[in-house]
């Protein structure tokens, strides 16, 4: 797998770009054979259609990708994805692709080579491409490697990725570097006052922990924070099969942060990066905590557990006051956090929350710019009631089924002692194979986030 363009070639075949509202102006400059083989083979310029045009000696000399129609387009991204899984192998150059484009239709060309074959051999694209015109080919091929990475985690089960390998991971990125990470792990976590991470995780053989990354010396502060459930059997909660499924994707929040910091890092943005990730498997045993329970988290607050399925933001809250103690100039936290939100917005989608003007006008530009859909939702004070049992300051789960999203969001909130924060409830699943982006693990918000950050935090 290899999610890099090809060198520059001469021999390269040229790739024709063309809409279908282009093709009768682009063929009436073309000889009358070519005009015959295109009428012949059906070519009409629909979205994702390719053709390939011989010559004499029956090679191809170029190729046509159709463009489709403004309204097709709307309906998907990285159009040519779908056209380099169609070409036969080789080295192509794009021609006649909008320069606006240019940068989003490269990615999703190198990520269509992406495949996950940890366990069978897969049958990726196997064309190549040369970075076109214009486009920062090395921006592009480290955004592609943090999203493989991010992939590649949440792929792998939980019989291969616990809270360990998942460690281990980090401590790889941390070595590529050059970042310095440290690990606190099972008792020590009671002992260094990280009650909720030890809590939800002491049921299972692999003892729970915090991951600690620091990268960078000066610049602003951004700590990212991931939610690392290595898998999730609800606890005493337990899930039905059908929902426990998809558990192992249930630390997609830590692999996109991760996918986020290696971003960061390789390119070398000029701030100062902390990566926490509190690493748990939520398991059932005899020792596992109850519902009823009353626990007290990091900053002294007191939370009530209604049921022990809704863990994540038990971990989250423990990190999130720890990242608020160093008070960073941006907290930005990524969860697989509640079914409420996909029942809102769907798997497509990442739904954010925040307070933050800044941060809301550069996501949403940068959202659009690089195709990595958001979508805002409301901190909506009004319900800070619904997450007041009376008996707590919190509760983890509260009754009715109303919000659920927005009252999980309001929950976090209470760790983050009002700095700049922004939370992101994803999904970090891809349901449906579509161009570039195969059925399974996916990053959702890091690619709009890393174009909205030297805005955010004006570096």
């Amino acid at each position: 797998m290899s999610l890099t363009f090809a060198p520059d070639n001469t021999s390269a075949i040229p790739l024709h770009v063309i809409a279908e509202d282009a093709l009768d102006a682009w063929l009436a400059d073309q000889p009358d054979a070519l005009r015959t083989w295109v009428g012949a083979a059906g070519f009409t310029g629909a979205l994702g259609r390719v053709l390939l045009v011989p010559d004499d000696a029956g090679t191809p000399r170029m190729a046509l990708a159709g463009y489709g129609t403004p309204s097709a387009r709307a309906r998907g991204r990285f159009h040519l994805a779908a056209c380099a899984a169609a070409l036969p192998e080789g080295t192509y150059r794009l021609e006649g692709l909008p320069k606006d484009q240019a940068g989003t239709e490269a990615l999703g060309w190198l990520l269509s080579h992406y495949a996950f074959d940890r366990y069978r051999s897969q049958n990726p694209a196997k064309a190549r491409l040369i970075a076109p015109e214009g486009v920062d080919a090395g921006r592009i091929e480290v955004i592609a490697a943090g999203e493989a990475l991010t992939r590649d985690l949440i792929n792998t089960p939980a019989s291969d990725l616990g809270p360990d390998a998942l460690e281990a991971a980090c401590a790889t990125i941390a070595g590529q570097h050059g970042a310095d990470i440290k690990t606190i792990c099972g008792p020590d976590l009671l002992q260094q006052n990280f009650p909720l991470i030890h809590t939800v995780g002491r049921a299972a053989e692999t003892e729970p922990r915090l991951i600690d990354m620091h990268w960078g010396d000066s610049g602003p502060k951004l700590t990212l924070v991931g939610k690392g459930v290595c898998f999730d059997t609800g606890g005493l909660n337990l899930k039905p099969g059908n929902s426990m499924a998809l558990m192992k994707k249930d630390m997609g929040g830590a692999a996109t942060v991760l996918g986020l910091a290696h971003m960061i890092m390789a390119l070398k943005l000029p701030l100062q990066l902390r990566v926490l990730i509190p690493a748990v498997e939520n398991a059932v045993a005899g020792n596992a905590f109850r519902p009823g329970d009353i626990l007290t988290a990091r900053n002294g607050l007191t939370v009530e557990i209604n049921n022990t399925d809704a863990e994540g933001r038990l971990v989250l809250a423990d990190a999130l006051a720890l990242a608020a103690e160093d008070k960073p100039d941006l907290i930005l936290s990524m969860a697989t956090l509640t079914g409420a939100a996909r029942v809102a917005v769907g798997p497509d989608l990442s739904p954010y929350y925040t307070d933050d003007a800044t941060l809301v006008s550069a996501l949403e530009a940068a959202a659009a710019k690089v195709a990595d859909p958001v979508w805002r939702m409301p901190f909506h004070t009004p319900y800070e009631a619904l997450i007041e049992p009376g008996i707590a300051d919190l509760d983890n789960a509260p009754s009715g089924g109303f919000a659920g999203s927005i009252t999980a969001a309001l929950f976090l909130r209470r760790f983050t002692e009002g700095l700049p924060y922004g939370h992101f409830d994803i999904y970090g699943w891809n349901p449906t194979a579509a161009p570039a982006r195969p059925k399974g693990g996916v990053g959702m918000g890091a690619r709009a986030l890393l174009e909205a950050l030297p805005k955010v935090l004006s570096l």
